[in-house]
This record gives structure tokens, sequence and C-alpha cells, in this order.
């Protein structure tokens, strides 16, 4: 049985973090799914690539030139040995990922890409799809949920500790505008698998709902504490 747990959820639900700490935890690796569709995105802007190009942007994301670096709690992620981890994160770069995220050629260019951060001793993987397309056979799946605004007012937030004033409707409406693209494009929908625990973090701390995934965690690899990790 391979080491692997899929946290799956749309935007704002806290599945970067519930990851990040997982993999912290355990000392796992760690795939964040998100970003590499977001590099995507960032690197066919880069190149002047019409987001709604299917064959190109798939061509793209085949030699995609991306890295990540698990700095502490911190992912950095490098695209063309430049750092763009802020870039990456923010809400222009999430909308356009949702729409390269769309094409089935796209998806298929990644997939290998993905699987092949399942090494030893195991892996943590982030996404919308981590558990229905990209590992179906994880022993541990974890579907991430939230009221579009609660995720909006999370993000609302974030962006003014950042400094940067924004219009909470508008949030609100880019939220759920990315929700329909996800939940409703032909390759890879977002939705839970059919053997995922479904926790709803709209009324959680994050220490919440890392302790019940925690508790997941040990029901499903007892071997692992029974003899050290």
């Amino acid at each position: 049985m391979q080491n692997i747990i899929t946290v799956d959820g749309p935007s704002g639900v806290g599945k970067g973090t519930l990851a990040l700490e997982l993999a912290n935890k355990l000392g796992w690796h760690f795939l964040d799914s998100g970003a590499i569709y977001r590099a995507v995105a960032v690197y066919a802007m880069k190149k002047e690539i019409d987001l709604e190009d299917e064959a190109k942007v798939a061509q793209l994301a085949e030699g995609l030139p991306l890295t990540f670096k698990v700095n502490g709690q911190q992912l950095e992620i490098y695209l063309e040995a430049e750092e763009v981890t802020r870039l990456i994160r923010a809400e222009t770069t999430g909308n356009a990922a949702s729409i390269v995220a769309k094409h089935p050629k796209v998806r298929v260019n990644l997939l290998q890409r993905q699987r092949d951060f399942a090494l030893m001793p195991g892996l943590i993987a982030d996404g919308r799809d981590m558990g229905t397309v990209v590992f179906p056979k994880a022993p541990l799946k974890l579907f991430l949920t939230a009221s579009a605004k609660v995720r909006a007012d999370r993000r609302h937030k974030q962006l003014l500790d950042s400094g940067i004033c924004v219009n909470i409707e508008q949030i609100l409406s880019e939220v759920e505008a990315r929700d329909e693209r996800d939940r409703s494009r032909t390759a890879s929908p977002l939705v839970p698998a059919d053997d995922a625990l479904i926790i709803d973090t709209s009324a959680l701390s994050v220490n919440d709902v890392l302790e019940k995934a925690w508790e997941a965690v040990l029901n499903t690899f007892p071997e692992l504490f029974s003899i050290g990790i």
C-alpha cells in the first residue's frame, strides 16, 4: 500500500494549510497541484498565449520548468529558476488557473508529473482531483469544504492583512464563478471521491481541522505508529 493522503476541495477551505501541516508532521513529500496549474497560467501569460488555446497551453504544460521547495511551514515555488511564490498566489492567477485547468489535454499532460511526486516515505497531495483522478487508490482521501461566503471572507481578510484593498462582493463573485468552472468542467470536475472523508471547515479552526484529519491518519496508517515514523 502506498502511503498517500489526498486533500481535495475548492479554494479557500484550508487545503494548503492542512496538507503542509500533515507533510511536516509525518515527514512526507508534499504536492501542491493547484500551484502547478497556477504556474501553467503564469507561464502562458508570460509567453502571451491565449489561456483558451488548449493545444498551445497543453504543449507549454508538458515542459513546464517548475520546481518546489518546502522551507519550514512555507512552500517556495520557482518557474525557470525565478521565485514566483507571491505571483502564483495572486487572485488573478487563481482565476487564470481555473481556465487552463478545464482543458483535458492540459490535465493529461500534467497527470504523470503529479504522480511522480509519490515517493517514499509518503506523499500529501493537495488539489481538486487528487483522490478521484491522480491518486484514486490513495488509502486516505480528505475533502474539505466551506460555504462560498466564508471562503470569500477568508480571502478578503488575507488580502487586507497584506495591505491590498479589495471589494468583498467582487471576491465572492469570483469565488462562485471559479466554483462553477471547477464543478462543471468535463475533465476531472471538482467532486469528492466516493470514499473521501468530508470535513466542513466553515466553523472550524485550523487546529480543529488538523485534529479531525490526524484522527483519520491514525486510523488509516496504524502500522506507521506501531513501529514509529
